[in-house]
Order: C-alpha cells, then sequence, then structure tokens
C-alpha cells in the first residue's frame, strides 16, 4: 500500500501531465509555429468584434487568482495526509458544543444524524461535548444528557432583522438562550453532516491549540451510498477546492480571502459573539460568507483543520441548480455590501464576478476555434493553464473522494472518466444559474432535498 507521499508525488505527476497536454493542444506552448493560423482580425472580423474577442478572451483571467491558490494548494501542502493523530488527550479539551441547523423538515434525518454523530465523539474518546439541534420547528429529539434541542420562536426577531440561518444561529446567542462560556467551541454543521474519527481529532487538535478562533476543513460528497452520480461528480470539484484554495489560504495566510463554506466551521464562542450573525438581510443568504467577510475585518484569524466529515450532494439536478444560484446571489449580496471594507473582499470580488461573467468567458470554447485571434504567448499560456487546473480539480475530486479498495479499479476509472464528462453539464448548470441568479429574487433561501428516504418512499 503507498504512503501518503507516494501518493502526492503521483498526484503531482498528473496534474502537471494535464497542464502539460493542455498547454500543447491548446498552443500556449507552441511546439510548431506554422501549425496555427495567423489572421488579423482588425480586418478580417472588423473593430467592434475583434474588441468583443478580446474582452472575452481577457475575461478568463478573472480566475486566475482562485486557480494560482487551487494550484499551490494541491501542490505545495501533502494532498492525502495520513490519518490525524491527536496531539494531546481529549479529556483536556475544552467544551465543544455541536451545533445543527435546520428548519425540521428532516426529523428523522436528524434523529438518525445527531445519534450518529454522538457514537463517532465518543468512539474517538470525546467526553465534554454537547450537540445542540436549533430548529424553526420542533423534531422532538429524545431526552439525552448530551442533546439540546432549541425551537427558534416566530416571533423573534434580531436587531438588523436577519432571515433564515442568520436568525436562528443569532437567537443561539442570545443571553437567554445561550449557555457556553466564551472559551467554549461550537462546531457549526448542516443537518446532513456527519463527522468522521479523523474529523473529530483534527477538531481536538485545533482547539487544543487554540491559536486561532476560527477553523474549517475538508468535506467529500462520495461516501456511503451515492444518490445521484452526476451532483455527486459535479461536487467533486469542491473537494478540490477545500483541498486547494481553502486550504493555502488558511494555513499560509489564515485569512478566509475568498471566504469560506457553512459547514465543518469551528468558532470560539467569545469570537463568534463579538462578529454576530445580526448582519440584516443581505448577509442572510450566505450567512457564512457575511461572517467570514466580518471576522476577517476585524482582524480574526483562521486556520484548517485535519480530517475530513461527510455530506451528500443534491439529490437533482434542479436541487444543484437551486443551490448555486442561491450562492451567487448570496455572495454578491456580501461583495456588495459597505459593511464590508474593499481590501478585505477584493479577492471574493474577482472571483464571483469570474463566475457572474462566465457565460461570457465559457463562450470563448466556440469563438476561439470560429473566429481565432492571436494573443500574447503568455497569455495563450495562462488561458491554457487555467483551462488545465479546472479540469484536474474535477479528476482530483474523484481520487480524493472516491476509494479505489471500495470501488475496484475498473469502476474509480469510469469515475474519473465520468467527472470529466460531467463537465459540460457542470458549465451549462453554472451558466443558467448564473442568468437566473442575475435576473431573479435576491432574498431567498432555497433549501435542497436532504433525506433519501423521503426520495423513496415517494
Amino acid at each position: 500500500m503507498m504512503n501518503s507521499t507516494t501518493k502526492h508525488l503521483l498526484h503531482c505527476t498528473l496534474l502537471f501531465t494535464v497542464i502539460i497536454a493542455c498547454e500543447v493542444f491548446s498552443g500556449g506552448i507552441k511546439i510548431d509555429e506554422n501549425s496555427f493560423t495567423l489572421v488579423d482580425p482588425w480586418t478580417e472580423y472588423g473593430q467592434l468584434a475583434t474588441v468583443l474577442l478580446y474582452l472575452l478572451r481577457f475575461l478568463t483571467l478573472l480566475t486566475l487568482p482562485q486557480v494560482l491558490f487551487n494550484f499551490c494548494g494541491l501542490v505545495f501542502y501533502n494532498a492525502f495526509p495520513e490519518k490525524v493523530v491527536l496531539k494531546g488527550s481529549p479529556l483536556l479539551a475544552p467544551f465543544i458544543c455541536i451545533r445543527v441547523v435546520t428548519r425540521g423538515d428532516f426529523p428523522e434525518l436528524v434523529k438518525m444524524n445527531v445519534l450518529r454523530n454522538i457514537n463517532t465523539c465518543l468512539d474517538t474518546g470525546l467526553e465534554n461535548f454537547l450537540i445542540e439541534v436549533v430548529t424553526d420547528k420542533a423534531v422532538h429529539l429524545a431526552q439525552h444528557r448530551r442533546i439540546r434541542e432549541i425551537v427558534v420562536p416566530k416571533e423573534y426577531k434580531t436587531r438588523t432583522g436577519a432571515l433564515f440561518k442568520s436568525r436562528a444561529l443569532q437567537y443561539c446567542l442570545e443571553d437567554t438562550v445561550n449557555v457556553l462560556n466564551d472559551n467554549d467551541w461550537i462546531v457549526h454543521l448542516d443537518e446532513e453532516t456527519l463527522l468522521t474519527e479523523n474529523s473529530v481529532r483534527g477538531i481536538i487538535n485545533f482547539v487544543l491549540d487554540g491559536k486561532h478562533p476560527f477553523g474549517q476543513g475538508l468535506i467529500t460528497y462520495a461516501n456511503e451510498n451515492v444518490v445521484n452520480w452526476l451532483t455527486t461528480l459535479a461536487d467533486s470539484f469542491r473537494v478540490s477546492d477545500d483541498m486547494g484554495k481553502l486550504r493555502l489560504q488558511f494555513k499560509l495566510f489564515h485569512k478566509p480571502l475568498f471566504s469560506w463554506k457553512g459547514s465543518y466551521v469551528v468558532t470560539q464562542v467569545g469570537a463568534e459573539r463579538s462578529v454576530s450573525f445580526d448582519n440584516g438581510i443581505d448577509g442572510s443568504v450566505a450567512e457564512d460568507c457575511f461572517f467570514a467577510m466580518r471576522a476577517f475585518s476585524q482582524g480574526y484569524t483562521f486556520n484548517f483543520i485535519e480530517g475530513e466529515m461527510y455530506e451528500k450532494s443534491p439529490f437533482t439536478l434542479l436541487d444543484l441548480l437551486q443551490q448555486r444560484k442561491r450562492w451567487l446571489q448570496g455572495i454578491l449580496l456580501v461583495v456588495h455590501s459597505k459593511l464590508i471594507p474593499f481590501r478585505h473582499k477584493l479577492l471574493l470580488g474577482i472571483s464571483v464576478y469570474s463566475w457572474v461573467t462566465m457565460p461570457l468567458s465559457t463562450s470563448n470554447i466556440i469563438f476561439a476555434g470560429l473566429y481565432p485571434i492571436p494573443c500574447p504567448n503568455l497569455v495563450d499560456f495562462v488561458c491554457a493553464f487555467i483551462a488545465a487546473i479546472n479540469i484536474y480539480m474535477y479528476v482530483f475530486g474523484v481520487i480524493k473522494s472516491f476509494s479505489l479498495y471500495r470501488f475496484g479499479l475498473l469502476k474509480f476509472l469510469a469515475c474519473v472518466l465520468g467527472a470529466v464528462c460531467t463537465i459540460p453539464v457542470n458549465v451549462v448548470i453554472e451558466n443558467v444559474a448564473v442568468i437566473w441568479g442575475l435576473v431573479g429574487k435576491k432574498h431567498k433561501f432555497y433549501v435542497v432535498q436532504k433525506d433519501v428516504r423521503v426520495l423513496e418512499t415517494v
């Protein structure tokens, strides 16, 4: 069995192979200058068309900052770390509250996952913990000394009128509701999120270290039963994003330069109360992003937590589309908010506008073949590099998510090939999400289907 260093070296070799192949195929590296037709676009296509073609080509460069972060994160940090080893006794860890926020639409799922997560914590040796379920509708959890159910009153309103998940999270921080001390820690999970022993060890190490009040780790989506192969393969990109961009920004800079996710969020209570989730309606659609930017602007630091958690990808393509649409709308509200200083949201703004302009930048796939334009060699090289990294993100996400020993070689390779084949579908979904997100209502919070048993009984 290969060790982690060997796996990482093989992964780097594959990554550079994909980069070189894309550079040669697309002309980023010109082996034979005569194989590329040179045209004078100004005379061939006219001035207006040429300006538009160059504008479309240069829009591709908006993704360069996050592509560089993903590349460096995947190369300079071991992509296949060994099993997390505890650096101290779990008995010495500060109190940890595992907080799950739900609308209460899937009570059986919540009950099952609460039980599983309690057992995972106990199996890891963690004793000083509590699981809190914060819900709009009662889910009637069993009475247990490690379980606390908080039902948010319908009449509750925050000072700024926060909505949805922000409202529920802020309710927990009210003096009349909160039972935690400022030195305690909260692990924020979605209702479908499952802890692993590795992630619990990583969290214990993080809170014992205590240098950073905020942290986050890797989530994978291909565990246990896969409900929808297409959406799961599409989400392989997100796995790579965690191991690349997210890991680099937290381990090297200790700042949420590109924001973070809304689950597997670890916070120190005092810092969370200081930052607050009471950020108005603009901070309620992508509450995780707004919170991270507020914490960043207030000088708080972040770190990456070793060990992965499990979630499931959306069960339908429509849910995937709705999910991406909400993310785009929410992040745009964050970027446009006057409460976040410009310098703290610069990279996030570049990132989200590379997403907003995706329908334009992806049109290069068609126009580059129909209407070729000469570009500086550096521009051609960078554009090919961006394409190569984005393609490899899907490949690596599958390698990281799917077990070769569980699936076997043939099925494993089929998953890798399948992830590459889903790229066109994912591009279409992302483009539709952008258009829908720009023209649709901004302050909505769509919740995807999360309980597979509901699908089975319909």
